[in-house]
């Protein structure tokens, strides 16, 4: 439809052209009696008629040469191949227009490759989530099933039904851990910073860890002026911090030591979390902040893998990050630095 009413436009400018040409000539005829003169100025209109006509094709050309470079461009992009011939630092219009496509086409590219790394995360993520809860919910069924067909005498019934709130309770952490963990990847989780003491952060998380603690007979320590204060949020910071302490507690042998030393410096203050347990080996120091990851001489403790990957995330999104020192058989010590007031602003 509107090709067709462009088509009407253009014949109705040719007819009002000619009528206009025509008109000329029947006044150049009527009002000048010389032949010589009439010839004359007839020639020069119709050579400037002409040279309109020309320019108005020549025009033409040009925007369809522009249309057919662009289409070109285009076509280029779709099919994934560089497009040939662009000069970057040429002044002309094709030049610019190719330069804003092509910054269009890797925003969009990008943007369809971020969507295809968010969904083999997601993929990553379900798959992890489906084998961990697999070995509780196994157990679940496993003894509800010898409970329903075995005739067991009271002690043993007990004994089962204590090691299925142990499952239960398993259960019931790794979904927290995982919650948390899918809030930490999706950016759903909200930091409310502000100016708080430290110490008051360490002692909340240091109390999560202190029954743990006293079972094994670790002796658990602070050294924190109540009067450092850093911009940070109290309560994921504490949830940072108490994942480094269980972690600190869980691989200390029975009679150990776990220390919390506060150090403020000129641009960060210096958490360091000290242990004396079972060490880790410098080439696992990267591998221990992958979500899941659990090094071959621990899967027989208790655990998830998620507790010092959940504090790296927590540290890392206050600006802070966190580093680790170790020898095996002697003790680690993981340092969180967040940075000091004057310069979190």
């Amino acid at each position: 439809m509107k090709h067709r009413t462009l088509t009407i436009m253009r014949s109705g400018m040719l007819l009002l052209s000619a009528a206009l040409f025509l008109a000329l000539v029947g006044l150049l005829w009527t009002a000048i009696p010389w032949t010589a003169v009439r010839w004359s100025i007839l020639g020069l209109c119709a050579a400037l008629y002409a040279a309109v006509g020309l320019w108005a094709w020549y025009q033409r050309r040009q925007v369809a040469l522009f249309a057919d470079d662009l289409c070109q461009t285009l076509d280029t992009l779709l099919s994934g191949r560089p497009v040939e011939g662009y000069q970057p630092y040429e002044d002309s219009l094709t030049a610019k227009v190719q330069g804003k496509l092509m910054q269009y086409f890797d925003i969009m590219s990008e943007g369809k490759r971020q969507s295809q790394r968010d969904k083999e995360t997601l993929q990553g993520l379900v798959s992890d989530i489906s084998h961990q809860v697999k070995t509780p919910i196994a157990n679940l069924q496993m003894f509800t099933g010898i409970l329903r067909q075995h005739t067991l005498s009271e002690e043993q019934r007990q004994e089962f039904l204590g090691t299925m709130a142990g499952q239960l309770d398993k259960l019931d952490f790794l979904l927290q851990s995982l919650i948390k963990m899918s809030r930490l990847e999706t950016g759903t989780f909200a930091l409310h910073m502000e100016n708080a003491r430290l110490s008051d952060t360490i002692a909340q998380a240091m109390s999560t860890v202190w029954a743990r603690a006293e079972e094994k007979g670790i002796q658990l320590s602070a050294d924190c002026d109540s009067a450092v204060t850093v911009q940070h949020d109290p309560k994921w910071t504490a949830e940072a911090l108490g994942n480094l302490l269980d972690n600190a507690v869980k691989y200390t042998p029975e009679g150990g030591s776990v220390s919390v030393l506060v150090r403020p410096w000129q641009f960060y203050t210096r958490i360091d979390i000290t242990d004396t347990g079972i060490g880790i080996p410098e080439e696992h120091y990267h591998d221990v902040f992958q979500r899941f990851y659990r090094a071959p001489e621990v899967t027989a403790q208790e655990g998830v893998g998620l507790g010092l990957y959940l504090a790296n995330g927590i540290i890392t999104r206050q600006r802070g990050y966190i580093s680790v020192k170790s020898k095996v058989g002697e003790g680690t010590t993981f340092s969180v630095y967040l940075l000091s007031d004057s310069h979190s602003s």
